[in-house]
């Protein structure tokens, strides 16, 4: 409902409408009225309507490839630049002569917005979040839509819910929990206002809205407290110095993480809009930092200040080359079927720069063979789930017709195999990951497959509504760390600490692989990628983990990988285990693990 643009044209009057308003609210006949104050009028007019026909134009835009929709959006930007300045520069005439009013405004401001949100979601540069957040904030705090409420229209109160889903949407992906709460707090009392008021027939869809998010917001299976016991929210994204450096002598490949595919497919997982918890934590886990355009000399775009609340006055419209990429570009795909998730691989493939890396992150429910064949393919192992409306006939679904047959929605390891021309770095976290680590590499491009465990021990699988724990590592290997350990909260001096340890363990887990002559050379090939290296590094540390836990008894509860890792000089390296039960230590959960060298499972 959020994530997708929800084009609906600003529910303000066109060109014809405003001349006779302006005879209306003027003083007189209409030829009492300025001829300046009446161009002014028509101008804005034809902004408005200009403005209008570019955003629902947006919605036809391919959803994939990444040059055929930026000159669409500059043109879009352009617009609203010019409509945004003009509004405030003529704001007095627009409200006697026009009857502008202040929900007027706040469309024009949320549809930049949005803007700003679907940029990000296009290029994945974090700082357009915060110059969607800027729009979003000032509406709220200048009331925008205050008056919305004491108009007899349901129409314009869904557009206030509306703009409230997508200000909670942006809030969340900025980590801003505090507020998302209090948001989450006027939009449950502006639906039950509506729904009581206006006795509509969507009251449904817009509880479970309020149920969706404040299941998100209580999805982090740890919280941090401070020394006032106030919950404190920690961002995951990539931060300076948040990765091991490359050190002098190293032999890595020069290869970048240039595409991202983000699958959530999981039955029952919690999400918000059309973002599960897992797709949200790898997400992050793929973006540096947000810093605010605004603060950037390089970028167009000077403040004022209006109402005791800055807003930029030039729109700072994006640049359609920017020097340097900080983010992979994502596609973020919730349950997609067969046919879109295929569509958008190979779009990526196809704009894969050289040099670059795809990568494609699967959280999905698993999909199971359903007999043996005498020849073990591709395609005779399963996979994970892709979404399907299935054929019904006379009301009963449409089933296989023999074992034989392969389930056609699904995403079988042979179905990737054509990507593999270019480097491919896969996660599967799902019930049948296990199917992806058997590949052949056929065309010797450098190629990793991070797999998750299959089972999980019955403590742990309680939580799997939650988001998956192998995903958890890979956002935030402490959190992951005290989540296996049954902690739910930790003290702030305590988590730094145990962050700091980590760090050192990292630069270690590095140190390892680069040294490691058993290691296959695909993982040094992915090194040179500063996320890459990091995924890498806390996949090794959540397998050492599992399988130190007295829990993780089977060898299907520990994370797999193609090519596999070594276990002496990694997975069971003596250091590393030593790391793990020092951190054990230091949480005071030692007791939850095995002291000894392991059996190779």
């Amino acid at each position: 409902m959020m994530v997708t643009i929800l084009c609906e044209a600003p529910n303000m009057l066109g060109c014809d409408d405003v001349t006779r308003t302006a005879v209306m609210t003027g003083i007189g006949a209409e030829d009492d009225i300025p001829l300046g104050e009446r161009k002014t009028v028509t101008d804005f007019c034809y902004l408005l309507d200009k403005s209008k026909q570019l955003f629902n134009g947006l919605r036809d835009l391919p959803q994939y490839g990444h040059k055929q929709w930026q000159s669409y959006f500059g043109r879009t930007f352009d617009v609203y630049t010019k409509l945004w300045k003009f509004q405030q520069q003529h704001r007095q005439v627009l409200d006697n002569r026009y009857g502008l009013k202040r929900w007027q405004i706040g469309e024009v401001a949320s549809k930049i917005g949005q803007l700003y949100y679907h940029y990000y979601l296009r290029t994945s540069e974090t700082s357009y979040l915060n110059e969607a957040f800027s729009f979003y904030s000032a509406i709220r705090q200048r009331s925008y839509y205050y008056q919305v409420n004491k108009e007899d229209r349901p129409e314009l109160v869904v557009k206030k819910l509306r703009y409230y889903a997508r200000f909670i949407v942006v809030c969340l992906l900025l980590n801003k929990m505090d507020l998302v709460k209090v948001l989450v707090k006027e939009l449950s009392e502006e639906i039950e206002e509506y729904t009581q008021r206006f006795n509509t027939e969507d009251q449904l869809e817009w509880n479970l809205v309020l149920q969706e998010v404040a299941a998100f917001v209580e999805a982090d299976p740890v919280m941090i407290l401070n020394d006032d016991n106030a919950i404190l929210v920690k961002s995951n994204r990539l931060q300076e110095g948040g990765v091991p450096q490359l050190e002098p002598g190293m032999v890595v490949g020069q290869l970048t993480l240039a595409d991202a595919l983000i699958v959530g497919n999981c039955n029952n997982q919690v999400k918000f809009s059309e973002l599960t918890v897992d797709m949200f934590r790898m997400l992050q886990a793929l973006e540096r930092e947000p810093v605010n355009l605004a603060t950037q000399s390089s970028k167009p775009g000077t403040l004022v200040r209006e109402d005791s609340c800055t807003l930029p006055l030039c729109i700072t419209e994006p640049s359609e080359k920017p020097a340097k990429r900080e983010n992979p570009h994502k596609y973020l795909l919730y349950k997609p079927t067969f046919s879109q998730l295929y569509t958008f691989l190979a779009a990526s493939f196809k704009e894969l720069p050289a040099n670059s890396v795809l990568l494609v992150y699967l959280s999905a429910t698993g999909v199971f063979p359903t007999g043996r064949s005498e020849y073990e393919g591709p395609y005779d192992f399963g996979g994970v789930l892709t979404n399907t409306n299935r054929d019904v006939v006379n009301g009963e679904t449409v089933q296989k017709r023999n074992q034989a047959q392969k389930e056609m929605h699904c995403l079988h390891p042979g179905d990737l195999y054509p990507f593999t021309r270019k480097p491919l770095f896969v996660i599967v976290d799902s019930s049948n990951s296990t199917a992806y680590k058997n590949f052949s590499n056929l065309f010797g491009q450098p190629m990793v497959c991070l797999l998750s465990p299959t089972v999980y021990p019955k403590s742990m699988q309680d939580q799997s509504q939650r988001g998956s724990l192998f995903t958890l590592f890979l956002y935030c290997p402490l959190m992951g760390f005290l989540s296996v350990c049954g902690l739910t909260s930790a003290r702030q001096g305590l988590w730094e600490k145990a962050q700091d340890f980590l760090r050192k363990v990292s630069h270690d887990i590095g140190q390892m692989l680069t040294s490691s002559r058993a290691l296959d050379q695909a993982f040094l090939q992915f090194y040179g990628d500063e996320f890459l290296r990091l995924l890498m590094i806390r996949f090794v540390f959540c397998s050492a983990t599992l399988r130190l836990h007295k829990l993780f008894r089977e060898a299907r509860s520990f994370p797999e990988s193609y090519p596999q890792l070594p276990k002496q000089e990694l997975l069971d390296n003596s250091v590393l285990q030593k790391h793990i039960l020092e951190l054990a230590a230091m949480l005071d959960v030692q007791n939850l693990f095995t002291d000894g060298m392991l059996d190779n499972y």
